[in-house]
């Protein structure tokens, strides 16, 4: 299952997820993320926090949708969190789509401690939903879209 991540400025949600999902993979998922207005670079602490779990962050980076025209996902995952009163990208292209709606944790304002507990706390999410995604993706494409909706955005 190929899976994109969007956002709007691809700089951390997003970001996390693609890293988190190419690490836990299983050979299953294939993931890649962009976003809609990408603010050209990855937010240092989604770095620092993806080292920490142990996760390659090699090529991360904040880049166009438009960039990733030939990559044609089955899934597009938007993760912003519209609870929070963002606006999540649109996609108009042929794949299935779900969202996940992740608290921004680069926008908290807080301590040092804080501020590293919601990072752990977005990648341990992500974590969860990947897992779900795995076995999904070793279902039939054709139980997909049954499959997600049963799962849930969440």
């Amino acid at each position: 299952m190929k899976i994109l991540y969007i956002c709007t400025h691809n700089r951390c949600r997003s970001i996390l997820s693609e890293a988190v999902t190419n690490h836990k993979s299983d050979g299953s998922l294939v993931a890649r993320s962009a976003g809609s207005q990408p603010s050209g670079e990855v937010h240092p602490l989604s770095l620092k926090y993806l080292a920490e779990a142990g996760m390659d962050t090699t090529g991360l980076q904040s880049q166009s949708w438009d960039d990733l025209e030939d990559f044609a996902p089955d899934l597009v995952v938007t993760v912003c969190d519209s609870a929070a009163g963002e606006a999540c990208p649109v996609w108009f292209g042929q794949s299935l789509k779900v969202h996940w709606g992740l608290e921004d944790p680069s926008k908290l304002q807080g301590s040092d401690d804080e501020i590293a507990a919601a990072f752990r706390h977005t990648i341990q999410q992500i974590e969860t939903r990947v897992d779900a995604l795995q076995d999904i993706a070793r279902l039939d494409k054709s139980l997909w879209p049954a499959a997600l909706a049963q799962q849930g955005a969440k």
